[in-house]
């Protein structure tokens, strides 16, 4: 009898949390390294968050609390919700996690049997697939190409729905490609998706308050309302309000389908942290100007990234619209050999080569579905950016 489960079988580690640990792994040999791995914001939790986080542990709420969020903090996201994206959830249709993974990850648990499909458009977060398939469901995998700015056309969406489809996963800005849907595009494929009555939306609006330019961020629910009974509208904390390692996330959706999540919440990790929970109020209810110096910054960034890498030889990077990520193309440089004697047959001999010989780290595209690219955290500091896309561009002039 085996120790471990066959269900591991259908599943890899997480390729972004590989990359990073073999940063951290040559930095500790020594070796300078600049890891643009890792999604996380560089800046720190504000100061209002971190006192009222504080203030709950002096005042002695570190106990359990409801399976999935106080009602203080339910109530802070429905008024996120109703102030934010018009939509208005009663606080039984809202469930809080450990993270934004945890709600997507319950989600998948409470309906997911064997046989049902979830279309997951590609470049995906390396998560989506895997996530699915521990829940015994089937990943329906589209790629949206760079013609397409990496993004799922309506045409595209309706060929992918089959009588087996379950769940429609939509993430907008996009990890890893920074890729925003307009409110026309996503339109676009709410009107799909109204003619399938079977199938439920899951939509990812995690990077909702980081996006550039003139872009104006939309929800599917908030587009089109009469999918709101069929749809999870996932949120958290975590990178509008820099608060990663607090690890709160949050849901809103139907309560038949809130309630099995809980359920399953229920089964594994219980309640988040008490006093997380306590900041995610604050960090909600509180002053939001921040935000809008932040993605100044992160704005500021996405340029010089864009324009250093596209003047890298064999390297195209279009534009994000939001989030802190660029996927760049580099069909130009595959077939060559690295000046460390690499082949580059792939784009993760590539990223291998790229972090060996030059000590950069960044994701290779296959991780999230789509080749040959690669991945670029921008959410660390201009100099380092520009060090890294110097090495980027060294790198790739060697190249032959």
């Amino acid at each position: 009898m085996s120790l471990l489960s066959k269900t591991l079988d259908r599943v890899k580690p997480s390729p972004t949390i590989a990359m990073t640990t073999k940063a951290l792994e040559l930095k500790a040999a020594g070796r300078d390294v600049i890891g643009l791995s890792a999604g996380e914001p560089d800046f720190d939790t504000p100061q209002n968050i971190k006192d009222a986080a504080i203030a709950a542990i002096n005042a002695g709420q570190t106990k359990y609390t409801a399976v999935d969020g106080t009602p203080a903090l339910k109530q802070a996201i429905c008024a996120k919700f109703k102030r934010e994206n018009g939509l208005t959830y009663e606080p039984s249709q809202v469930t809080v996690g450990t993270g934004g993974k945890q709600i997507l990850y319950n989600a998948f648990m409470a309906t997911l049997n064997p046989g049902d499909e979830v279309i997951i458009p590609a470049p995906y977060w390396v998560s989506y697939p895997d996530m699915v398939l521990l829940a015994g469901g089937t990943p329906f995998v589209v790629e949206a190409t760079l013609e397409n700015r990496f993004k799922l056309t309506p045409e595209q969406l309706e060929a992918a729905i089959t009588p087996n489809t379950k769940w429609f996963l939509f993430n907008s800005p996009s990890n890893p490609t920074g890729a925003g849907y307009t409110r026309d595009e996503v339109k676009a494929l709410t009107d799909v998706l109204m003619r399938y009555p079977q199938v439920w939306v899951m939509t990812d609006d995690m990077y909702e308050h980081l996006v550039f330019d003139d872009f104006v961020f939309a929800t599917p629910a908030e587009v089109e309302p009469q999918l709101y009974d069929r749809t999870l509208t996932v949120n958290g904390v975590s990178k509008a309000y820099a608060m990663t390692g607090w690890r709160i996330g949050y849901g809103a959706g139907p309560v038949q389908l809130i309630k099995a999540m809980a359920k399953v919440q229920s089964q594994s990790t219980s309640n988040p942290s008490s006093v997380s929970q306590a900041a995610a109020v604050e960090a909600l209810n509180g002053p939001q100007d921040f935000i809008e110096g932040n993605k100044a910054v992160f704005q500021r960034r996405r340029d010089l990234v864009v324009g250093m890498l596209n003047a890298a030889e064999g390297v195209t990077c279009p534009v994000p619209e939001g989030a802190f990520y660029v996927y760049p193309d580099i069909s130009a440089c595959i077939g060559k050999t690295s000046k460390g004697g690499t082949l580059i047959d792939s784009d993760e001999a590539f990223a291998t080569a790229l972090l060996e010989e030059n000590g950069v780290a960044v994701v290779f595209g296959a991780a999230f579905g789509l080749s040959p690219n690669f991945r670029v955290s921008y959410a660390t500091a201009d100099e380092v950016l520009k060090d890294a896309c110097t090495r980027i561009q060294a790198f790739c002039a060697e190249l032959n």
